[in-house]
């Protein structure tokens, strides 16, 4: 049985998926096609929103730290970040055409900063407010319930707009549409349940930062496995896109067709990766879900026919379930209690760096050689970071032996 806070998460989870998927899911296709957006630019699309993270992380910290009602800040970082959307929309009309790309990718960047308040908050605020013996299971079933809602949203975006992918008015609409679910998602985060920290004028002010989390070896271990591991990962986000674009002429139709076999392929795997990390182990079984991610780029530039490509994002889904579900999960397992704020915030500072890095490396193999050596590397890159989980496995294992 669902308690209160876990039902109203779902429904602001459902909210925010399809706001994002009306948005970011079509930000490349509408980068180049309407915009004429060089390679480069694209690949800042994945790049400039770590960076700003990187520069908003630390004062996000400070501000949830500080705040005795985290649910209200992160309900204002979205309500801005979703106005956003409106900028976008109008992008079209400013004069100077040749200046598009450049104002886009500068509203990309603004948006990014209270989406960083946004993302840090909930993930402490909703760590306290889903028990630690409920959360493999709850976030389960989240995940699978909020890729059903992305599913159909997307499938809906395909079918309707198959014929339009060089209409502005169809980019126009769904970013429109991304806005209005954002203002419900605004109005879900404010009917959460959350008990306001006191302040009696006696407790202790917090510290901007606490060095001590790196004294715990696990937490340090599973940082740097998934900072490599996300590095990887996001290295070839731009080469995808220019890959679909440019090389295999992807259109609305087939954008939305690749994403709702990937988000198929999660839902129906999603039980299975919680039954194996139960049986196995989070940190384990990650290492599967690692091995699996390798084989996506790699099977990717094999062929540019539209069925072929759908096919190998449709198996990604099965891996990138395994991803999202067990590497929070990982983070939350490996973050003590009393420090966890920190971990989360040590944590995003880091992935962010890497975020911003990672993606323009990408680019500039891609620009080096070709789109099939960006892909081969970076499948062996991804290949190697499922190794290192296994090194951080076989430790953590060891370590509970000797304890035991």
């Amino acid at each position: 049985m669902r308690t209160y806070n876990e039902k109203i998460s779902i429904y602001h989870g459902m909210a925010s998926t399809i706001a994002l998927n009306f948005s970011n899911n079509f930000f490349p296709i509408f980068a180049i096609t309407m915009l004429s957006a060089t390679n480069y630019q694209v690949g800042l699309i994945s790049s400039l929103p770590p960076l700003m993270a990187l520069i908003m992380t630390i004062p996000a910290a400070i501000l949830l730290n500080r705040s005795q009602a985290q649910k209200k800040l992160v309900a204002l970082s979205v309500l801005l970040a979703r106005l956003m959307f409106l900028f976008i929309i109008s992008i079209v009309y400013l004069p100077s055409p040749s200046t598009h790309a450049w104002i886009f990718l500068v509203v990309i960047a603004i948006m990014s900063l209270p989406n960083t308040v946004a993302n840090i908050g909930w993930q402490t605020f909703i760590s306290d407010l889903v028990e630690e013996s409920r959360r493999g299971a709850f976030f389960s079933d989240r995940n699978r319930l909020l890729t059903i809602v992305g599913l159909l949203s997307t499938l809906v975006i395909g079918i309707l707009m198959k014929d339009a992918s060089a209409s502005v008015t169809a980019y126009q609409l769904l970013f429109g549409f991304a806005f209005c679910f954002g203002m419900l998602e605004v109005y879900l985060l404010m009917k959460h349940e959350e008990e306001p920290v006191k302040n009696d004028g006696s407790s202790v002010k917090k510290k901007t930062m606490d060095w001590s989390i790196f004294k715990h070896k696990n937490y340090v271990s599973f940082l740097i496995a998934a900072l490599f591991f996300n590095f990887a990962w996001q290295m070839a986000w731009g080469v995808f896109n220019i890959y679909h674009v440019r090389y295999v002429g992807v259109t609305i139709f087939w954008v939305s067709m690749f994403a709702v076999g990937n988000m198929l392929a999660q839902f129906l795997s999603f039980p299975l990766w919680k039954k194996w990390a139960e049986k196995r182990s989070n940190t384990l079984v990650f290492v599967w879900a690692a091995v699996g991610m390798a084989t996506t780029p790699f099977l990717t530039v094999l062929s540019t026919n539209l069925y072929y490509i759908a096919i190998v994002q449709t198996s990604s889904g099965f891996f990138l379930a395994g991803v999202v579900l067990l590497l929070f999960n990982l983070l939350l397992e490996q973050s003590p209690d009393h420090v966890r704020t920190y971990c989360i915030t040590t944590y995003n500072v880091l992935l962010s760096i890497i975020a911003f890095i990672a993606p323009q490396i990408g680019i500039w193999l891609l620009e080096q050689w070709d789109v099939e050596i960006a892909m081969y590397i970076n499948s062996a890159l991804r290949l190697l970071s499922a190794g290192l989980f296994f090194i951080v496995y076989l430790k953590f294992t060891r370590k509970s032996k000797l304890i035991n």
